[in-house]
């Protein structure tokens, strides 16, 4: 026991093989930060070139090739490790594809789940930051993963789903929105003169909402009660500006036609009096 603990040869086996070690799992590090940085370097400066790109995808691709990243060479330095202990690779790495397989044919759902995932992904169906509506989910999509997505309804609940079970979605983050605001006016109004105040306000609509990406426009006679015409108008905003830019378009031109003397319609109650006297009154009482 004494002579091989004096062995010079094995000491010299184990510090080297601790010497490949160490290095391996330093390198391993080191080669990690590095393509995490290059990776972030690469989508930063696609962002920041001339051509408009989808922010919120580069973020997701970038976050999901970081981790690809890491797991890969994770394995590789575990491969490496284990060989420098002189373990047999092959045998492994040949088991490892028998459970691989067996798991895939006993995971079919996972399979699916991390497919769909990446199809999601690479062909930009929606991205984190997105407002989509999933099935019966609707909200702001707070983390796509190769398994599953998390949704945040606006009321504040988390949505979790499978993304094999992903099969409709609307993506309101697209393309801009439309604010539609419809006005409703009196029938003693003069149109006209409603609808020449209504262009003016609309002339200060884009100057005064940064939201709104195009010239508003009024389309017209929307529809005709027996107590109102109802006016719409509509707005072109940003991605999911809408309904703030429509709150604050209803508020701003009531205040502005309350100033031009525009009468908006409000529920009346007529009233008629009638003498004892009179011949309507005598003839209802025989």
């Amino acid at each position: 026991m004494t002579t091989k603990l004096l062995d010079e040869q094995m000491w010299l086996d184990i510090s080297g093989t601790a010497l490949r070690v160490i290095l391996i799992a330093v390198g391993a590090y080191i080669l990690t930060r590095v393509m995490r940085v290059i990776i972030r370097k690469s989508f930063s400066v696609r962002l920041r070139g001339p051509i408009k790109t989808n922010g919120r995808r580069h973020q997701t691709l970038s976050k999901l090739l970081e981790n690809i990243v890491t797991y890969v060479i994770g394995f590789m330095a575990l491969v490496a490790i284990l060989a420098a202990f002189s373990v047999n690779i092959s045998g492994i790495i040949a088991g490892a594809g028998v459970v691989g397989l067996a798991v895939g044919f006993g995971a079919q759902n996972l399979v699916r789940d991390v497919i769909t995932g990446f199809f999601i992904i690479f062909e930009d169906q929606f991205s984190v930051g997105d407002y989509v509506r999933i099935n019966q989910a609707e909200g702001t999509v707070q983390e796509i993963g190769l398994r599953t997505t998390k949704v945040q309804a606006w009321t504040g609940e988390i949505f979790i789903f499978p993304n094999g079970s992903v099969t409709e979605v609307v993506n309101f983050s697209l393309h801009n929105s439309i604010a539609v605001v419809d006005l409703s006016v009196s029938h003693d109004s003069d149109l006209v003169k409603v609808e020449r105040l209504i262009l003016e306000f609309l002339e200060t609509v884009q100057p005064m909402y940064e939201e709104v990406v195009s010239p508003a426009e009024l389309l017209g006679v929307q529809n005709m009660t027996a107590t109102e015409v109802v006016m719409r108008l509509t707005a072109e905003t940003l991605p999911m500006q809408h309904f703030a830019v429509a709150r604050r378009m209803r508020r701003d031109l009531k205040e502005f036609l309350d100033q031009r003397g525009v009468e908006l319609p409000y529920p009346r109650m007529v009233v008629m009096h009638r003498e004892p006297g009179d011949p309507a009154v005598m003839n209802a009482n025989k």
